[in-house]
């Protein structure tokens, strides 16, 4: 038997969700190449507080200002195609009058585009473009993983058996990923208008740090990564029995209780460091990445822990074998 990875794609696998993952694999990879290359281009930015002289200060003003537009052409595409399906994602909830993850996104990449734009047409002030790809790159990175897990299921009774608990699971996560949001949501607005009265000029940056922080994609992949665990467990040891299969689920309902619960402890320690100013955007992605892959992490703990056993059906050094979960 072949060793399992999320990353094949399945001989079931219909059409239209190969192309789902073609499209969500080519902006992925358009927003990591542009996100590359912004970062190289906000570098004399960081250079200006330097102490030099007038003429290299001015040169170095009219470099930035000329990678500040070259910048805003590289975003374009990453904010209006790689970003696409955050846009229809917000746009159908709005319509629905409910709110999703794309919401907090879409306002986290429109808080600071828009005033970037704006500071490169007028030829001074900050910008974030470097923050706008870095965000959607490490956000579609979680979604690609999330879509990957998902489309790795299987097929048989002791698969649909586990595909029942998962709806049960994802319907107790959406709940409280919906009013997390909701809160931290209200909590970024605030602290953005308590800065604007007393500090304008930092206001933009630390509502769209806790605008990046806001939004739930570690949360939203605790339950489809450990589900994905689970599956791939079963695909390995396809003679599983029942009471295996009842500790298994057990195992991935705690698994993604666990990812669930570190997510949102995340949230509540990162969110008063950004409102006091101490995170920076492009500082709030990449904890937002960290954390989406260390809910990935934790699932594949859980199936190399199922999994654990030799060609010849012994354990491991040092692993537990496929087994009931111990709670």
């Amino acid at each position: 038997m072949r060793a399992f990875s999320i990353f094949s794609l399945p001989d079931t696998l219909a059409h239209s969700q190969r192309l789902q993952r073609r499209h969500m694999l080519a902006r992925l990879g358009l927003a990591w190449l542009a996100m590359m290359q912004v970062m190289m281009f906000a570098f004399p930015g960081y250079l200006r507080n330097r102490p030099m002289g007038a003429e290299d200060q001015s040169f170095l003003d009219s470099a930035i200002v000329l990678m500040n537009w070259v910048s805003l052409a590289l975003t374009l595409p990453v904010v209006l195609y790689c970003a696409w399906p955050v846009w229809q994602g917000a746009l159908r909830r709005m319509r629905q009058a409910s709110i999703s993850m794309d919401v907090p996104v879409a306002l986290g990449i429109v808080a600071a585009f828009i005033p970037s734009a704006y500071a490169t047409y007028a030829g001074h002030g900050e910008v974030y473009f470097d923050s706008v790809t870095m965000f959607v790159a490490f956000l579609l990175t979680a979604r690609y993983l999330e879509l990957c897990a998902r489309q790795a299921v299987g097929s048989g009774r002791m698969h649909e058996a586990i595909e029942a608990h998962r709806i049960v699971l994802s319907s107790r996560a959406d709940r409280i990923a919906i009013w997390f949001t909701i809160i931290q949501l209200a909590v970024a607005f605030a602290a953005g208008a308590v800065w604007y009265m007393h500090a304008p000029e930092r206001a933009v940056g630390i509502m769209v740090a806790m605008l990046v922080i806001s939004c739930p994609c570690a949360m939203a992949m605790a339950v489809p990564t450990s589900i994905a665990a689970a599956h791939a467990s079963l695909m390995a040891r396809p003679s599983t029995s029942e009471h295996e299969l009842a500790g298994l689920v057990r195992a991935s309902e705690r698994i993604a209780r666990q990812s669930l619960l570190g997510a949102m402890l995340w949230h509540v320690l990162m969110m008063p460091l950004a409102a006091i100013g101490w995170v920076q955007p492009w500082l709030a992605a990449i904890t937002m990445l960290l954390s989406s892959l260390a809910v990935a992490a934790n699932a594949w703990r859980l199936f190399r822990r199922q999994t654990a056993t030799s060609a010849t059906g012994l354990p491991v050094a040092g692993q537990r074998p496929f087994s009931v979960d111990r709670p």
